[in-house]
């Protein structure tokens, strides 16, 4: 990996800024009814940092055909990248809410919808197939001679599908270097840890076995998540190289103590008393450098 300093001040930006789509998240969830909040906001920072200063995007133009694409694996989590689309500009929060799993005018739902949504690049719903999709992508490049990088998000307890490990062998055999893997590795899953439900670790280790580069990083720590976007090789096609799979460690409903590494938050609406509680906590725990 390449060595370049982060800039502190970029990282107090986008510290302030995860903190303000936490409590938008929140509010939305609450206003819909509906979400996955401890994933949605253990994934708070790859997000804000990938689509305030990583992803080469635009969001008034998001059909770019130059754009880096982002494949949201972990589809269920939708909501926290709805929230980021709302901050950049793309779509109110009042249309988002307005629009939400309506049987006339369905336009955001519960798993990203690449028909509805055009921020979106892949439908999700059904896990374990964002990364398959992502190495196809990263494949289409090469043979466009096209220089935009694919970054795929997906949860830990994902990973219990075989696609991905189908995608992680086809990855490293190609030696596709234009792709980035990120692992939201938060420990939890619907029913429990991923350590009792089906473990993958050591999953450093399996991954360089398949002939990635892995990196492992404190994923709600902001500084650490631009350090590894920052430093990622260029992403140059034709070039044969290790992919890279970053595994971010988080914690599941990060920064609402309530929710923090509590399952039962993987899914499920937000009573008005939860929501108060939730934001004093967000902005209790927002990061002081």
């Amino acid at each position: 990996m390449y060595q370049y300093n982060v800039d502190i001040e970029l990282v107090k930006e986008l510290e302030a800024k995860a903190v303000k789509i936490r409590k938008d998240l929140l509010n939305f969830i609450y206003r819909i009814g509906m979400g996955h909040l401890g994933g949605e906001l253990s994934c708070v920072e790859v997000g804000v940092a990938l689509y305030n200063k990583y992803l080469n995007y635009d969001p008034k133009n998001p059909d770019w055909e130059d754009r880096d694409r982002f494949v949201l694996s972990k589809g269920h989590c939708s909501e926290t990248f709805f929230t980021i689309y709302s901050d950049l500009g793309m779509y109110t929060m009042d249309y988002m809410v307005e629009h939400f799993e309506t049987l006339d005018t369905y336009k955001f739902g519960m798993h990203s919808n690449r028909m509805k949504v055009e921020a979106i690049e892949v439908s999700a719903g059904s896990l374990g197939h964002g990364l398959p999709i992502a190495v196809g992508m990263a494949l289409g490049a090469r043979m466009q001679k096209k220089n935009w990088r694919t970054f795929v998000l997906t949860g830990d307890g994902e990973l219990n599908e075989g696609t991905n490990w189908e995608a992680f062998m086809a990855a490293g055999h190609y030696q596709l270097g234009n792709l980035v893997a990120i692992i939201d590795k938060n420990r939890l899953q619907m029913t429990g840890t991923t350590e009792h439900v089906m473990n993958i670790d050591p999953l450093d280790k399996k991954l360089k076995a398949f002939g990635w580069e892995v990196v492992s990083i404190d994923g709600n720590d902001m500084y650490a998540v631009c350090e590894a976007l920052q430093n990622l090789p260029p992403a140059e096609p034709i070039s044969r190289r290790k992919p890279v799979a970053i595994i971010s460690n988080t914690v599941k409903g990060k920064g609402v103590d309530f929710m923090e590494n509590v399952a039962t938050w993987h899914g499920g609406g937000i009573a008005k008393e939860q929501l108060d509680l939730a934001l004093a906590s967000v902005e209790k725990n927002r990061r002081i450098r």
